[in-house]
């Protein structure tokens, strides 16, 4: 195969440093130094990203009042992050990857850190139509990285250990991070929680320094464009049978669901009244979901296979999406939510340690790239959408008719190759 050329052993480049004795692969994972570095930065970034999360549609709430228009700055991020997938994966395959995610985490910083500093003068909506694409853009390289270094810090062999680790802890912090985005955007406002997701990727950045990467980039023969990186991503994708029906169906599921966060909030301010803290509140407990997908998907992977518990977790959020536009009380849709980002956390972790196991090392890049490529190409349409509709035909029924396509596709997994799929961790 065209990739074949590409491979070296990592003993005989010396670029790469030696592993310290602290990142004896026999430790926890947790006194691993580099692995647990990248940890608290990682965590410290979720923690702060959370706010944005929260801030960024109550900002556009909150000058406008239309959920039409909070989709639609959903949709323009999420198209700047396909775009930004198609040259992705050819970047981080060819630079150093620590430098390029230290880069991501500071420009993220300047840009988030506008936002506060304009609305000081009032409210600018175009700003954040010029901030949110850019970032987004900017954290789909950082992605595409993250997902490239995972392995060279712990090995194959512990990919689903530690990327529920991450996602757990991630999720720990989007706890504790909505419920104070909530707070923050109750007394000061929802710009000042945004200036809170500009301090935190500062501090990422600042723990990144100390990280030390084993994996470098993959040494290619040939300079190709950008689009034969792509096609070359998309080949592998193709040729591996239950990656190319996951591309397939992920691609439905996410034009489904990027706007759930949209219709969330504005289910609970717009048709049950609550208050910017409420939907702090209900977010943190959604996150609680989260921890546990993350920390139930290594063992629930080793005892049923990929395949059953992808396709459980799909089948699940289905469900709990349908019900999310119905639910009248707080506790019902906080319960909800946590239901579908358990088992989004499940299905995600393992799609993404299903690639990092059976992609090799120089086209890591570029199989990420091509696989988010093709998974979010619709997801901007689908959000605008599914906003739209919901802010013309009510939350309820929008959801339910997305909740029970998102069950179908989990039914349409049984058809493929995906329900056969191995048990390895």
């Amino acid at each position: 195969m065209a990739y074949e050329a590409e491979r070296e052993t990592e003993a005989d480049d010396p670029r790469i440093p030696p592993a310290s004795p602290s990142d004896d692969p026999a430790r926890p994972l947790w006194r691993r130094r580099d692995f647990g570095t990248f940890w608290a930065a990682q965590t410290l970034s979720v923690l702060g990203d959370s706010f944005a999360l929260i801030a960024l549609p109550l900002l556009v709430l909150q000058a406008t009042g239309s959920i039409a228009r909070m989709g639609l700055l959903t949709a323009v991020g999420g198209a700047a992050s396909v775009v930004a997938a198609v040259f992705a994966g050819a970047v981080v395959d060819r630079v150093d990857r620590r430098k390029l995610l230290i880069a991501c985490d500071l420009v993220r910083m300047a840009l988030y850190g506008l936002v506060p500093l304009v609305w000081l003068f009032g409210p600018q909506i175009w700003l954040l139509y010029v901030v949110l694409p850019l970032c987004e853009a900017v954290g789909m390289l950082f992605a595409v990285g993250y997902v490239t270094v995972v392995r060279a810090l712990v090995g194959t062999e512990r990919l689903t250990e530690a990327n529920g680790r991450l996602n757990a802890t991630a999720a720990a912090a989007g706890v504790l991070g909505p419920l104070c985005a909530g707070l923050v955007a109750a007394w000061s406002g929802p710009a000042a929680a945004v200036g809170v997701d500009a301090a935190s990727f500062g501090v990422s950045a600042a723990c990144l320094a100390f990280v030390r990467l084993r994996g470098r980039p993959g040494k290619a023969t040939e300079r190709s464009g950008l689009w034969r990186d792509l096609r070359t991503g998309i080949e592998f994708l193709r040729g591996h049978p239950v990656l190319r029906a996951l591309t397939a169906l992920l691609f439905v599921f996410s034009f489904l669901t990027l706007g759930l966060n949209d219709l969330v909030i504005y289910h609970l301010k717009h048709d049950l009244g609550h208050d910017d803290g409420t939907v702090g509140t209900v977010m943190a407990v959604g996150a609680l979901g989260t921890i546990t997908g993350a920390l139930l998907v290594a063992r629930v992977r080793r005892r049923l296979g990929f395949g059953a518990t992808w396709t459980g977790a799909v089948a699940v959020c289905g469900l709990s999406f349908a019900g999310l536009g119905w639910a009248k009380d707080v506790p019902v849709v906080a319960a909800l939510a946590a239901a579908f980002l358990a088992c989004v956390g499940m299905a995600g972790t393992c799609s993404m340690s299903l690639r990092q196991e059976v992609t090799p090392e120089p086209l890591l890049g570029r199989v990420t790239s091509a696989f988010w490529t093709l998974q979010y190409a619709a997801a901007p349409i689908g959000a605008a959408v599914l906003t739209w509709a919901a802010e013309r035909r009510g939350t309820a029924p929008v959801g339910l008719v997305a909740g029970a396509c998102c069950v179908l596709i989990a039914v349409a997994a049984l058809f493929t190759p995906i329900r056969r799929s191995g048990r390895r961790t």
